[in-house]
């Protein structure tokens, strides 16, 4: 036989067949590369046997504490006082029952949510929802090679264009990682998420806020303006990650736990514990930025409109000490962030295509999608207004929320797919009303800054899209 055309092969091997294993696996470079202790043996505590499955959860939580929450936050916060307070508390949440979802579907059928949409739905379907995923990691990466860039220039000096480039070889380190093992790339995070908490911990420290209104501001739901709504909207973007979602369902697989209804049960209380924890730290961090805000900014009248005036502010208010803590965290949130947004869009492709496309390749792409309009809006403004910008990208990502949600909320509902683990009545009841809250807003929004014409024409594309689907193809 003769050999096949290089060029032929080398699209052979990026491409698995329909039959490959890889397909049936999220992930499969990292899937059930973890060993856990047994959930039966007595030698081990309860404590100990949580250890082993602790990890995916922080790997998660970075994406809720990235460069993109830190523009909403220091916007809200210079804005609105502790007003929005409330806002974060009640996206964290959310973010936690849906990412309790998001593990529950991953451990019990072995399946990543953008695996399941492309068998719960119909072709065309499937692959609208990979495009508008694609289009909010984007957004996303967006926001993390701003923040990163922003922090480098503060750090060291170095310009914005350099830095937006450079950020581009941290696929290097994550390719790195993956090599050496999940749990290497676990404990980086880690330490990555230590690093913004404690940074923070410090500059409130020094901040002084009035906790009366923290208090009042976390517990009064108020919204004074349709600018006061952006903000909001952008902090529920911010703060409940799209991506975030295939990302979760994928890297709880990465455990070698048993496939008896006991270690299953086990698993997904472990992942519970895991998640709740997890996306503690991810609350504080972004009340503690808005926290920031107001104390410093909002209390003596300033609008932070750029992160490197946030930075330049502070040393005056706070000390040199506080500024430098301020600059090294937002470092650490672009550079976690970004690990975990490249694991996603490798996910999120391979899940609703099914290529298998080399990991370096899938995350050079990644990187470069982000990069390329990142230098293009930084060399149009010259670096200026970039908490505008990660404002702009984070609403795009909350307009992209239902698209995830909804599904996620279907499939994991199904008893077809996850058996006696379905979700049960009340569970649908809070996951469709907050479904229907964050899709309700986002219409408003549309409503209010493009006006109803615009709107209408978008649900009149989308009915149209939806009885095509419905009357020509049959959902798998």
């Amino acid at each position: 036989m003769a050999a096949s055309h290089p060029k032929r092969a080398l699209f052979e091997r990026m491409i698995a067949p329909a039959d490959s294993p890889d397909f049936a696996r999220s992930l499969p470079e990292a899937h059930r590369s973890v060993k856990v202790w047994e959930t039966g043996d007595p030698k081990r505590s309860r404590f100990r046997q949580w250890l082993g499955f602790a990890g995916p959860g922080f790997l998660v939580s970075v994406g809720y504490m990235d460069p993109g929450n830190w523009g909403t936050d220091l916007a809200g916060g210079s804005q609105f006082g502790y007003t929005l307070l409330w806002v974060i508390l009640a996206s964290n949440l959310m973010a936690i029952f849906l990412q309790v979802l998001c593990a529950r579907l991953g451990i019990v059928t072995g399946r990543d949510l953008a695996q399941s949409c492309r068998d719960y739905y119909a072709r065309p379907v499937a692959i609208a929802l990979w495009l508008l995923c694609e289009l909010a990691i984007i957004a996303c990466d967006l926001a993390e090679v701003v923040g990163s860039a922003v922090a480098l220039n503060l750090l060291l000096g170095l310009p914005l264009l350099y830095g937006v480039i450079l950020t581009g070889f941290d696929v290097l380190l994550l390719l790195l990682l993956v090599n050496r093992g999940f749990r290497k790339i676990e404990a980086v995070i880690v330490v990555l998420v230590a690093t913004i908490g404690l940074c923070f911990a410090y500059t409130i420290f020094l901040a002084k806020p009035d906790w009366d209104a923290v208090a009042l501001g976390a517990i009064t739901p108020a919204i004074p303006n349709t600018a006061a709504l952006l903000i909001a909207l952008g902090i529920l973007g911010a703060t409940v990650m799209p991506h975030n979602l295939y990302l979760h369902s994928s890297i709880v697989q990465t455990r070698a736990f048993g496939t008896g209804k006991r270690d299953v049960k086990a698993a997904l209380a472990f992942n519970t514990v895991d998640t709740v924890l997890a996306l503690g730290m991810a609350f504080f961090v972004n009340a503690a930025i808005l926290v920031l805000a107001a104390a410093v900014f909002w209390r003596n009248g300033i609008v932070v409109s750029e992160l490197q005036e946030a930075h330049e502010l502070l040393r005056p208010a706070l000390g040199g000490a506080a500024a430098t803590a301020f600059a090294l965290a937002l470092l650490a949130s672009g550079q976690s962030s970004t690990i975990t947004g490249t694991l996603a869009g490798q996910i999120v492709m391979e899940g609703f295509l099914r290529i298998r496309v080399a990991p370096w390749l899938r995350r050079l792409v990644t990187r470069g999608l982000a990069i390329i309009p990142a230098l293009i809006v930084i060399s149009a403004t010259g670096g200026k207004d970039t908490v505008e910008l990660l404002v702009v990208s984070q609403v795009v990502l909350s307009m992209q929320l239902p698209f995830a949600i909804f599904p996620l909320m279907m499939v994991t509902s199904s008893r077809a797919r996850m058996g006696e683990y379905a979700n049960p009545f009340w569970v649908k009841l809070v996951g469709y009303s907050i479904c229907s809250v964050i899709a309700g807003l986002n219409v408003y929004l549309l409503w209010e800054t493009i006006g109803p014409i615009w709107v209408g024409a978008i649900a009149a594309v989308m009915l149209a899209f939806t009885g095509y689907v419905r009357f020509v193809y049959r959902p798998a």
